[in-house]
């Protein structure tokens, strides 16, 4: 069973207090307990922690300690991972499409492993990391996905071998195969049939010299959300299957991002205003689209918001404290009715939130404390 990470009424209310808002409380416990859940439901499986779900330093840090390896998109992410002491055989420049920083990067901290879905991209990889390990990204439906990233990356299959000899012209080790499903995918079938995909081409394959090694299930693995309550443990049980029947020698890899992070954050922010406009209640809050709420526009999330109040309900549109007239987060969410400094829980908000957070019109990021840093501290005081 899944644990969750949820601050209490009282919790809440102290933290505002003595912290202001908007403020966002991460679970560094949370964090190990779901890398855990991952870990012990995919035996043999090396997870690759994707640091764009939420680079906070303290996060990364406590999942390198436990081991994690960890999927890199940029120069930024490969060198932040390096200052902190990741070795390289432990990071994946897993973005497709690389920049001329990106390669330069990994050049100069090691990284010897990458993900490529075209031909021009195997050149620029050979000059620049000669002999570097190299998987072909294959492109897989899922039209059920919160996030479809197929639209953007993958090759089809059909291209798979030609893609592989050019690898393997140009001096690059082919060792794999990789996808990804989607973010968000609430089922283990896109899985399974990405996998049967992928158990062709490597057979084909094989009839041409190759002995592909590698297979990177990619993440996407759904947090769980009181719209949806999804049995992740039956999804992996499911996939762990399908591995073990079609993979059953290969090296495996995963790479998720919202599964660990997602539910290991919460948002405390405030009511700063409250108004009526056109017949409808809108409250105006200290945090917004280009902050933390930024994944409403960029990953498409439905955020829960806990006022602690019960009762009526009502309809109200729910706005940033922006200049912008885009800064809309919510219309038509039932809510209490609410009053200017009431304090506002939003749970399961660490992924793709205060990753894409901006400081766009003056406005500070939200500052974030640890949970269990601040518990210790309360507890040493007693």
């Amino acid at each position: 069973m899944q644990s969750f990470f949820k601050l209490t009424r009282p919790a809440t209310e102290s933290l505002a207090a003595e912290y202001g808002t908007p403020l966002l409380v991460l679970s560094l416990e949370q964090v190990k307990d779901n890398y855990r859940f991952l870990t012990e439901r995919l035996p043999g499986v090396k997870v690759h922690y994707a640091v764009k779900a939420n680079p906070e330093r303290r996060l990364v840090a406590a999942l390198a300690a436990a081991g994690s390896y960890f999927d890199a998109a940029s120069d930024g992410e490969m060198l932040d991972l390096a200052a902190m002491g990741v070795a390289p055989d432990r990071i994946i420049y897993a973005n497709p499409i690389k920049t001329a920083g990106g390669l330069a990067a990994a050049s100069r901290t090691g990284v010897r492993k990458f993900t490529f879905d075209s031909e021009n991209e195997i050149g620029r990889i050979a000059r620049a990391i000669p002999g570097g390990t190299v998987l072909l990204r294959i492109r897989v439906d899922n039209t059920q996905a919160l996030v479809d990233l197929n639209k953007k990356f993958g090759a089809p299959p059909e291209d798979a071998l030609r893609l592989l000899r050019l690898a393997r012209e140009q001096g690059l080790d082919a060792g794999g195969l990789c996808f990804h499903v989607g973010s968000q995918s609430t089922s283990a079938k896109a899985y399974t049939e990405a996998i049967k995909v992928c158990r062709r081409i490597a057979d084909a394959a094989a009839s041409d010299g190759f002995a592909l090694r590698i297979l990177d299930i990619g993440g996407g693995f759904p947090i769980p959300t009181p719209q949806e309550n999804v049995d992740v443990a039956a999804m992996l049980a499911e996939i762990r299957g399908a591995l073990a029947a079609r993979f059953p020698a290969a090296e495996v890899w995963c790479e998720p991002g919202r599964f660990i992070c997602g539910t290991a954050v919460n948002l405390i922010t405030r009511v700063i205003g409250s108004q009526t406009r056109n017949n409808q209640q809108w409250y105006f809050l200290d945090e917004g689209l280009y902050g933390t709420f930024s994944g409403v526009v960029f990953d498409h999330w439905d955020f829960a918001l806990e006022t602690f109040k019960g009762g009526r309900q009502i309809a109200a549109t729910f706005a940033g404290p922006s200049c912008d007239s885009f800064d809309v987060m919510f219309r038509d969410k039932l809510t209490a009715p609410l009053v200017v400094d009431d304090l506002i829980l939003v749970p399961n908000c660490g992924a793709y939130t205060s990753a894409s957070a901006t400081t766009f019109n003056g406005f500070a990021k939200a500052a974030v404390v640890v949970w269990e840093e601040l518990t210790a501290l309360r507890a040493a005081a007693v």
